[in-house]
């Protein structure tokens, strides 16, 4: 009779685990078309077949065509996709840590310390640096430094993961208003260009910034799966968590340097893209539930295609003009947060 009880236990959560994989499968093909969808459409849209050859190889493309996929819009497209993933993936964790269903990059300060940084660069120059580099550096210095801020709470030991996010919020509002003072200084053509970053863009993508972000978020996304048992313990509660072994102190900081520095890198080259590190954690939660195994990468998935979809988006929009990102994904992703909530 034990036996029996035992053999459907397994066959039930082997029958999860299948419906699982196959969630992870129907994410990857819609980061997939986004991809394809992403190439195609611009100023000059090209065919589906076209694309689809010149990602697989297949034929030739004449020199004009070969320019526009591969060295302008192939870049744009892979952005979208590994920043999506690492602000999903850092909003997945941060909500995990803190026991929080609003934790985020963004709702915990690490979105405007950026925009802080890139305004300052902006603003008052970029000590001789060629501003394509400046910027980025500076976005990501400050966000660093917001960082920082919080491993020191997070490594008080009678200091609890749910108060954190009171720490965020007063970061939040401390560098926005750090940021407003910044814009109201500074000229109408600099608070303009100010402005244009904070929207958030990925027209400045390119192989170089790729790569790097790809570097990074690769290797923080590798070290957080490596936790992912204990990730889904502290699901359970802090105490027994604790009760299984789990060091929270340490999984607390080790996590938050992780995420730091996968969503500066992200933030600091595209700008502040807001909702998909709070959106997309609740989508893979309702798809695969709570254990990282499976949540982590479904949630790395969701953003990437949230983000895809959001960069055709923002071409199509307004035809022959490209329309910031940033607000694509907050108009997007507002309806989409409210129907998380309904549902």
């Amino acid at each position: 009779m034990t036996q029996s009880v035992s053999e459907q236990i397994i066959r039930q959560q082997r029958r999860i685990e299948s419906k699982r994989r196959v969630v992870l499968l129907a994410l990857a093909t819609a980061c997939l078309l986004g991809l394809v969808l992403d190439v195609m459409t611009g100023p000059s849209v090209l065919p589906m077949a076209d694309v689809v050859k010149s990602l697989l190889q297949i034929g030739s493309l004449d020199d004009t065509s070969h320019t526009i996929v591969y060295d302008l819009r192939l870049p744009i497209a892979f952005m979208a996709l590994l920043v999506g993933a690492s602000l999903g993936a850092g909003g997945a964790e941060m909500q995990t840590l803190l026991n929080n269903p609003m934790a985020s990059p963004y709702t915990l300060g690490l979105a405007a310390a950026a925009g802080f940084g890139a305004s300052l660069v902006i603003a008052f120059g970029s000590f001789g640096l060629p501003l394509q580099y400046a910027v980025p550096i500076g976005a990501f210095s400050m966000t660093m430094l917001a960082s920082a801020v919080l491993f020191l709470f997070a490594s008080l030991q009678q200091f609890a993961a749910s108060t954190l996010i009171l720490v965020g919020i007063a970061l939040l509002f401390i560098f926005q208003s750090l940021l407003s003072l910044v814009q109201f200084t500074a000229s109408s053509e600099v608070s303009q260009q100010i402005l244009f970053w904070l929207f958030g863009s990925l027209t400045k993508s390119t192989w170089t910034n790729v790569t790097v972000v790809a570097v990074v978020s690769s290797i923080c996304i590798l070290l957080l799966m490596r936790d992912s048992w204990k990730l889904t313990a502290l699901r359970l509660g802090e105490e027994r968590a604790s009760a299984l072994g789990v060091n929270l102190t340490h999984l607390r900081i080790k996590t938050l340097i992780l995420v730091a520095m996968m969503t500066a890198t992200a933030i600091s080259f595209v700008g502040v893209i807001g909702f998909i590190g709070l959106v997309a954690p609740h989508v893979a939660r309702l798809l695969v539930g709570e254990d990282q195994r499976y949540f982590l990468p479904a949630t790395m998935l969701a953003g990437a295609a949230f983000l895809s979809f959001s960069s055709v988006l923002s071409k199509v929009i307004i035809p022959g003009a490209l329309f910031p990102v940033g607000i694509v994904t907050s108009f997007v992703g507002v309806p989409f947060l409210f129907w998380i909530i309904w549902s």
